[in-house]
């Protein structure tokens, strides 16, 4: 029973792979951001693609009428 206690204790202290896992954290979270970033950089992108399509059609248009 001794030896349990002892080994239990053990893991306790050990903390060898905290640091990965802090990493793996970082790194997911750098991920979520970047991905975020990204779709709302390429909605904002689309929203003026649209603009100037609608504009150049619309002078078309005129010019043409």
């Amino acid at each position: 029973m001794k030896s349990l206690f002892i080994g239990i204790s053990q893991l306790t202290r050990d903390d060898s792979g905290q640091d990965l896992l802090e990493y793996a954290m970082l790194v997911a979270l750098i991920s979520l951001v970047s991905v975020v970033a990204v779709t709302n950089s390429g909605k904002a992108i689309n929203t003026i693609f649209t603009s100037v399509a609608t504009q150049l059609q619309a002078a078309a248009q005129a010019a043409g009428a």
